[in-house]
Formats: structure tokens, sequence, C-alpha cells
């Protein structure tokens, strides 16, 4: 056994315009920039960070549009939804529904097609 806590994992993700996937991120979901670069930006929330990367070219996004997601697990689901769902006419937005699995959850596409689960747990 590898005697070494993981203290956190931070996903990476390739984007295509860095102001647009910025504004996402900061209006939508509500994180916030901890460093920012035009060609690399951290982005935290309550301690969860996401790293963004200017895609090297078109190629790069042409292999992850769509094959990309993350889950953002919150504590109270309520209050991000209610924000998240005024943005239905800009953004592909599942709305909230329960799981078989323990989460309340609601899924948004981010502007480099990366599906966005954001879930809390319930009560099973």
């Amino acid at each position: 056994m590898i005697q070494s806590p993981t203290t956190r994992i931070s996903p990476m993700l390739a984007v295509g315009d860095m102001q647009q996937t910025l504004d996402f991120y900061v209006q939508v979901l509500g994180f916030d920039v901890t460093f920012y670069s035009a060609d690399y930006t951290i982005l935290d929330r309550d301690g969860a960070t996401l790293h963004l990367m200017k895609a090297a070219d078109e190629s790069v996004l042409t292999a992850v549009r769509g094959h990309t997601e993350i889950y953002i697990e919150v504590d109270d689901i309520a209050p991000l939804w209610n924000h998240v769902e005024s943005f239905k006419d800009h953004y592909r937005i599942r709305d909230l529904h329960d799981r078989d699995y323990g989460m309340r959850e609601f899924h948004i596409g981010d502007p480099n097609d990366c599906l966005v689960f954001v879930g809390q747990k319930i009560a099973m």
C-alpha cells in the first residue's frame, strides 16, 4: 500500500476559447479564478479545483468534444439548480432529477461540449 494520502483530484479540460469557458464556469457554476493566463487557468469552488488548458489546435478539441465528463458533488443542490436553470436558453441542460444510485443531479454542457454532472447525495 502506498502511504501518500491524496489531497485533491483536479480535472484538466482542453478548451477552445478560454474566456468563453471561464465565463461559463464562473457565471453559471460559481467558480472563482485563482490563476489566469490565456493558455492556462485554475478555478476553485469550495476547495474543488478545475484546470483549463488552451487546446493546442482544433484536432485536440475534435478528439475530446462530446467525450469528456466531470462530476461535481455539492451539499445542497437546490440553490445552484435555481441559478443554473435560468441558463436553459444558452446551454444544453438536463433538469434536476433523482437517480437510482442515490444522487439528485442535473447535467449541463459547457462551451467545449464537456458534460458537467452536478449532484447531491440523497437518502435511498
